[in-house]
């Protein structure tokens, strides 16, 4: 089956490959701190299409927690196993095999749940969440659109939620 990839590099002559299914290694970028990182994002290849590649800037502070998340599973060394994995039954470990969507969707339902969020949240809330604080600081719908791999900034519209906050404002001025 065809694989997303996800590459974040401290600068353009770093070689880290981030498959959230395969291959993975992430080159340690604590010379480079003062540089963003580059993240590059690949669609699945199909047998129709060269696969493409998105490069966007990574927030530092996603490379400092991919570094934590790396360094506190354990998996730093292993350049050939995926980011995200399974536990393996009663080791309470990692195992080598990726974790499927459908997991990582049921996982983000059950912290929802812990958290007491009744909301039906997933893993494209948080895409939503970022295209609107991006927006919301000032950044362009066309950038927005560019960092999200749209097409079209009308497809970025669907994930801006600035008029959600903006209409519930408005119904708090209702009195009664």
């Amino acid at each position: 089956m065809p694989e997303a990839r996800i590459n974040c590099a401290a600068n353009a002559a770093a070689e880290p490959s981030h498959s959230l299914n395969g291959n993975r290694a992430l080159q340690d970028s604590a010379s480079h701190r003062h540089r963003l990182p580059a993240c590059h994002l690949a669609p699945p290849n199909t047998a129709s299409t060269r696969p493409r590649v998105n490069t966007v800037g990574c927030h530092h502070t996603l490379e400092v927690y991919l570094h934590e998340y790396l360094e506190g599973t354990g998996i730093t060394d292993d350049a050939k196993g995926p980011l995200f994995r399974t536990i393996g039954r009663g080791t309470g470990r990692l195992s080598r095999t990726p974790l499927p969507q459908a997991n990582a969707y049921a996982m983000v339902r059950r912290r929802a749940a812990a958290a007491v969020i009744a909301t039906m949240i997933g893993n494209h809330t948080f895409r939503a969440t970022g295209v609107t604080a991006y927006l919301k600081n000032g950044g362009t719908l066309e950038n927005a659109a560019a960092m999200a791999n749209h097409a079209s900034t009308r497809t970025t519209q669907l994930y801006d939620r600035r008029r959600d906050e903006i209409s519930l404002d408005e119904v708090e001025r209702i009195r009664v």
